[in-house]
């Protein structure tokens, strides 16, 4: 299989645009567009029944005690985990892109509704759901696609993987309010194939200079 993307290149920076925060000199951080990127695939396996898609960042701080602290650094050398960004389920076998906005286009504060989505899809909750449950203005269930927001201080380039799985089953086995933990053991045993694209993206403006620019 193949996956590209016309929003950003593999294993190139993410623009601000499919962020869910994005750097302001002012605050640290604001809000950004939170729009799902353009998403396309081809060479599909024979006996494909439908798509999954997740992506994840795999440089999550393990602990959070230096996390977004004034005059405090994330260190490099941190045990790091991953934290999913999106779970995309159900996808038919007939269809092989997913358009810019299709899925996101913009901040839902208490998260977006699911898990049947458009399409006849359904969305998994992504892991800003544990990260704002003790906000009393954000916390909810967050459905669907929700782009990076990583530490403002920490001192590694965050790295997004989208992956798009073909699948020998029309639907996955999982229900109700399911992660992408869930789905990845669910699909353990169906996969035919799959293709994956990797972006990157950081809050840090050392690590940053071009996302400052695009942001102004």
């Amino acid at each position: 299989m193949k996956l590209w993307s016309n929003s950003f290149m593999d294993g190139e920076p993410i623009p601000a645009r499919y962020a869910f925060g994005k750097i302001d000199p002012k605050t640290q951080v604001t809000l950004s567009d939170n729009v799902n990127p353009h998403l396309a695939w081809d060479d599909v396996p024979a006996g494909t029944k439908s798509f999954a898609i997740i992506c994840h960042d795999y440089d999550v701080p393990s602990k959070g005690d230096d996390v977004n602290q004034a005059g405090r650094q994330v260190p490099a050398d941190l045990p790091r985990v991953d934290f999913f960004h999106w779970v995309l389920v159900d996808l038919p076998a007939s269809r092989t892109e997913i358009e810019e906005g299709e899925f996101s286009n913009g901040v839902t504060p208490r998260g977006k509704a699911g898990p049947h989505a458009p399409g006849d899809t359904r969305q998994g909750v992504n892991d800003y759901t544990g990260w704002f449950a003790a906000d009393h203005d954000m916390s909810g269930d967050y459905y669907g696609y929700d782009g990076p927001c990583p530490p403002w201080n920490d001192s590694i380039v965050h790295h997004y993987v989208f992956t798009v799985y073909a699948l020998d089953v029309p639907k996955v086995a999982v229900e109700g309010k399911f992660t992408g933990g869930d789905v990845r053991r669910a699909i353990e045993k169906h996969v035919l194939g799959q293709a994956a694209l990797m972006g990157t993206y950081t809050l840090n403006p050392a690590l940053a200079p071009r996302q400052i620019a695009s942001n102004d």
